[in-house]
C-alpha cells in the first residue's frame, strides 16, 4: 500500500474553472484553507476568480494556452505558496505527468497516485489490472487491434454486435457500435482515426456490445492506510452522445443484494490499482441484471453532489484529508443512505437541434432556492458564454425523502430556474424526469433516442453524426465571427495602450 507523508495543507490552488472551482473553494473555506484561482484572459471576472483569496492569470482563452498548461499551473502554485493543488475534473485532473510533477515539487496533489492514474487512464491496462480479482468484464480482446482481418477473426469469437473502443480518453470519442461484420473494417478505421485525433493514441480494442444497458457507477474513497469504502451507486443512463445529462442516487434498478455486490466489486477495483483518494468505478448492467466493469475515473465526478446529499459526506473534504495523509473519517458501516437525489446538468445547448452547443450573454440568470435544492454554478448574470470551454453552466441538484418526491421537487426547481440569453437543457430535463419511463425507473442508455419527443421542444430529434457535423459547421461559423470580434477588441486595446504610453512619455 502506498503511503502519503502526513502534512497540513494550508493553501490550495484550484487548477480548474467554473462551477467545480467554486465548489472546491467553498469546502476549502469551511476547512479554514486559503485558496488560489487560476484564470484565462476571458475569465478575469469569473465567479471562481472572485470567490478565491488570490487569483493568477494563466494564459489566453483557449484551454491549450491556459488551463491545460501544467508548467504554468505549477509555477502559479509555487509563486503563491500553495502547498496543495486540486485539479477538479477535466483539464489536468487525469494527467499522470502533471500529478507526478506536482508531487516532485513538494506540493500535495489532491487526487490519486501517478501509477493509478496511468493504469486506469488506459482501458486495456485497467482491464488487465482487474482480471486477477474476479471482476466481471464484457467479453472482448485483451489487447489493441488494428488489422482488419484480425478484427474479423476476433469478432467471430466475441460475437455480434460489438463495440470498438479507444483505449485512451473518454467522452464517447473513438467509439463505434458495429452490428454487421461487413462494417467492421470501415468502423475500425474510423475509430482509430478519431482516437488518434482526440487522444494522440490510436489504440482501440473490441468487446461485445451490451444492448440496452444501464450505466451504473459506484463512488469509492480510499486512504493511504489501506481503508476503502464505497458510498453506494449513481444512475447515469440518461445520456446524449455517450455523455451524461441526468444522474440520480440511488438507482431504481438495484436492490440491496446487487448494490452490495457492485459496491464490494468497486472496492476490489480500487485495491487492484492501489488507489488513494476519491474515485468512481463505472459498470454496465444488462437486461438480466448482470454487471460488467467499464472503467474507473480517477478524479471527482461531475455528479458527485447526489452522493453527498444521500450520504452527508463532503467528498472534497475527504479528498483533502486523504491528501494530508490522514485515514478516512468513516468506515463502511458508517455509510448510510438518506432519501433520494437527482442532478440535472444544465448545458448551453439546444436540445431540439441535437444538443448543439451555443454561445451568448446571460441576460437573466436567477437560480431556484428552497428546501432540498442545491445549485452548483460558475456563472453570473451578464456573463458571456465562451466558445472555448465546456458548455455546462451549472448543476441543479435536488434531494427529498423519496424518488417520487425528488422528481416533483426537480420539476418545481426547473420551473423556477430563470436563464435567458442562451438556450439550455432545462426544458429537456423537465421532459426527461417527467417522462413515464423515467418515473417508472425502467429505462436505459437509449432513453434519448427512444423517448425524446420533438413536439415537447418544438424542434427535431437528437441527430446522428452526419447531421451533427453539419450543425457543428454552423456553430463554427458563429465561432469565427466571435473570434473576429475578439481580434478587433484586442487590436483596440493594443492601440489604446500605445497611445497611453505616448502620453506617459
Amino acid at each position: 500500500m502506498s503511503r502519503i507523508k502526513k502534512r497540513s495543507i494550508t493553501k490550495i490552488l484550484i487548477a480548474n474553472r467554473g462551477e467545480i472551482a467554486v465548489r472546491i473553494i467553498r469546502t476549502a473555506r469551511e476547512m479554514g484553507i486559503a485558496t488560489v484561482a487560476i484564470y484565462s484572459d476571458v475569465d478575469s471576472e469569473a465567479p471562481h476568480v472572485v470567490a478565491a483569496d488570490e487569483a493568477v492569470l494563466i494564459g489566453n482563452a483557449p484551454s491549450s494556452e491556459s488551463y491545460l498548461l501544467g508548467d504554468r499551473v505549477l509555477e502559479a502554485a509555487i509563486k503563491t505558496g500553495a502547498n496543495g493543488i486540486h485539479p477538479g475534473y477535466g483539464f489536468l485532473s487525469e494527467n499522470a505527468e502533471f500529478a507526478e510533477a506536482v508531487e516532485k515539487a513538494g506540493i500535495a496533489f489532491i487526487g490519486p497516485m501517478t501509477e493509478a492514474i496511468k493504469t486506469m487512464g488506459d482501458k486495456l491496462a485497467a482491464k488487465k489490472a482487474v482480471m486477477a480479482r474476479n471482476i466481471p468484464l464484457v467479453p472482448g480482446t485483451d489487447g489493441a487491434i488494428s488489422d482488419p482481418q484480425e478484427a474479423l477473426i476476433q469478432a467471430e469469437k466475441i460475437g455480434m454486435p460489438l463495440m470498438i473502443k479507444a483505449s485512451a480518453g473518454g467522452g464517447g470519442k473513438g467509439m463505434r457500435s458495429v452490428f454487421k461484420q461487413e462494417d467492421i473494417k470501415e468502423e475500425l478505421a474510423r475509430a482509430i482515426s478519431e482516437a488518434e485525433r482526440s487522444f494522440n493514441d490510436g489504440s482501440v480494442f473490441m468487446e461485445r456490445l451490451v444492448l440496452n444497458p444501464r450505466h451504473i457507477e459506484i463512488q469509492v474513497l480510499a486512504d493511504s492506510h489501506g481503508n476503502v469504502v464505497h458510498l453506494f451507486e449513481r444512475e447515469c443512463s440518461i445520456q446524449r452522445r455517450h455523455q451524461k445529462v441526468i444522474e440520480e442516487a440511488p438507482s431504481a434498478l438495484l436492490d440491496e443484494k446487487l448494490r452490495e455486490e457492485m459496491g464490494e466489486c468497486a472496492k476490489e477495483v480500487a485495491r487492484a490499482c492501489d488507489y488513494i483518494g476519491a474515485g468512481t468505478v463505472e459498470f454496465l448492467v444488462d437486461k438480466d441484471r448482470n454487471f460488467y466493469f467499464l472503467e474507473m475515473n480517477t478524479r471527482l465526478q461531475v455528479e458527485h453532489p447526489v452522493t453527498e446529499l444521500i450520504t452527508g459526506v463532503d467528498l472534497v473534504k475527504e479528498q483533502i484529508l486523504i491528501a494530508e495523509g490522514k485515514p478516512l473519517t468513516i468506515s463502511q458501516e458508517d455509510v448510510t443512505m438518506n432519501g433520494h437525489s437527482i442532478e440535472l446538468r444544465i448545458y448551453a445547448e439546444d436540445a431540439g437541434a441535437g444538443f448543439l452547443p451555443g454561445t451568448g450573454v446571460l441576460k437573466k440568470y436567477t437560480p431556484p432556492t428552497g428546501t432540498g435544492i442545491r445549485v452548483d454554478d460558475g456563472v453570473a448574470e451578464g456573463d458571456k458564454i465562451s466558445i472555448h470551454y465546456d458548455p455546462m453552466l451549472s448543476k441543479l441538484i435536488v434531494h427529498a425523502a423519496t424518488r417520487e418526491a425528488c422528481i416533483e421537487r426537480m420539476i418545481l426547481a426547473i420551473d423556477n430556474y430563470d436563464i435567458r440569453g442562451v438556450k439550455t437543457t432545462l426544458d429537456f430535463g423537465r421532459f426527461a424526469v417527467n417522462h413515464k419511463a423515467f418515473r417508472s425507473g425502467v429505462f436505459d442508455t437509449g432513453f434519448v433516442n427512444e423517448h425524446f419527443s420533438p413536439e415537447k421542444l418544438v424542434r427535431d430529434l437528437p441527430v446522428g453524426d452526419d447531421v451533427f457535423a453539419k450543425l457543428m459547421g454552423e456553430l463554427f461559423d458563429r465561432i469565427s465571427e466571435e473570434k473576429r470580434e475578439l481580434t478587433q477588441k484586442s487590436a483596440f486595446k493594443e492601440e489604446r495602450s500605445t497611445w497611453r504610453n505616448r502620453e506617459v512619455r
